[in-house]
């Protein structure tokens, strides 16, 4: 099989790409900046900034869906969902949704998304099929953090205003159970297996832990000062617990649900999560403008990351899965798609990769083109020219990986 060939003449045409590697281990961090609105993107193998996203007004709220694919952003400003393809980093879909929408929760078949509108004291519901509202629900005032349990059957609701915990019953849409929580409860995490539901207390410096068989409290434990959010690792060993006004960390014992350390962390931490495979500890710091990265092994600060201003983060914002696109410099470039932008017919050439396959996508994330390689011509021509004009992700399969490149039709 013959070696695509890189024509040296050819590199001026790939300035307008940019490169990225198609990473199926690979973890993406997608912060919000409540003052700039917009998502910062991180690697989280290499703790680097690699995109930056517009949304809406005021971002805050954060949810992967568990395949990865695609991100929600709660704009309180815009009362607004962004959808996130994780594939191109892009909208694809704007929601409308309640007044000032804060917390949200992707339920566990991606099939829909729960999102607490704080001023209307309603819950939304998004078919993610269709990206549309097909559900209300009427809960107290001030809702503000929500998560659907392991098997998707009840969403817990924390009730900022009322000092509760609303529980809904998925099937019916309606509140089934109350329970009586801390002083302002504001986030609520799941344990893996679903048994227990953590719950952070904003005015009572306190995390609920709670039952979710009989809905009761089993304990409450102190924390640092106006804890604003929480998150279990992938195991359910630990809650790692943002302290606002301590700018710190409470680390919580799952086994004896007891505090086991505490995190000196960057200024106003709100935002926290754990990395997929339970190393890491990400933490947005909305009064440092940055994230602050924990060793789970070590309990200490080994990265700062800066993002944009007034960094939210509230809820899950670590993708699970596949990531998609993690961008790279220009001079790693191993394959090459020229010229840009072109009227649907373009090339692909490498010096030291040969292809197997070549997939399109559009920014829906949907594949429209496939072509196997079966003779590595030098180079290849691909015509897309019955095509729509617009950004189309090129995805080259070779015998040393998979690479991306961003390709525009005119």
């Amino acid at each position: 099989m013959k070696k695509l060939i890189f024509s040296t003449i050819l590199a001026t045409f790939t300035c307008c790409f940019q490169l990225s590697t198609f990473n199926s281990v690979a973890q993406t961090a997608y912060i919000t900046n409540g003052v700039d609105s917009n998502v910062s993107v991180i690697n989280v193998a290499t703790n680097t900034v690699i995109d930056s996203i517009p949304v809406g007004k005021g971002p805050n709220g954060v949810s992967v869906s568990q395949d990865g694919s695609k991100v929600y952003i709660s704009n309180n400003l815009s009362n607004s969902i962004s959808v996130i393809n994780t594939l191109t980093n892009t909208v694809i879909a704007t929601i409308p949704v309640g007044s000032y929408p804060v917390g949200l929760s992707v339920s566990p078949d991606g099939s829909k998304v729960y999102v607490a509108n704080n001023y209307d004291s309603t819950i939304s519901v998004i078919n993610t099929a269709t990206n549309t509202v097909t559900a209300t629900i009427t809960v107290g005032p001030f809702p503000t953090g929500v998560i659907v349990s392991p098997d998707g059957n009840k969403v817990y609701v924390t009730i900022w205003g009322a000092f509760e915990i609303s529980v809904i019953n998925t099937s019916s849409n309606t509140v089934m159970d109350t329970i009586k929580g801390g002083w302002a409860p504001q986030s609520i995490v799941t344990s893996p297996d679903g048994s227990k539901i953590y719950v952070c207390n904003w005015g009572g410096n306190t995390v609920s832990v709670i039952n979710s068989t009989s809905d009761t409290i089993l304990a409450t434990i102190a924390v640092g000062h106006r804890p604003y959010s929480l998150s279990v690792s992938p195991d359910g060993n630990m809650v790692y617990v943002a302290n606002w006004s301590s700018n710190s960390v409470s680390v919580i014992n799952t086994a004896t649900d007891t505090i086991s350390a505490t995190i000196p962390v960057g200024i106003n931490p709100r935002g926290v999560s754990v990395s997929p495979d339970g190393s890491k500890v990400y933490v947005a710091n909305s009064g440092s403008n940055t994230v602050s990265v924990i060793s789970s092994a070590t309990n200490t600060v080994t990265d700062t990351i800066k993002v944009g201003s007034n960094p939210y983060a509230f809820g899950n914002f670590i993708s699970t899965h596949i990531t998609g696109i993690a961008p790279q410099s220009m001079e790693q470039a191993d394959v090459n798609v020229y010229p840009c932008p072109n009227n649907g017919i373009f090339q692909i050439s490498s010096i030291q990769y040969q292809a197997t396959s070549i997939e399109i996508y559009n920014l829906l994330g949907e594949m429209v083109y496939n072509l196997p390689i079966t003779d590595n011509c030098s180079p290849i021509t691909v015509n897309i020219s019955d095509m729509p004009n617009g950004v189309y992700m090129v995805k080259v399969k070779t015998d040393k990986g998979t690479e991306i490149r961003k390709v525009i039709k005119e």
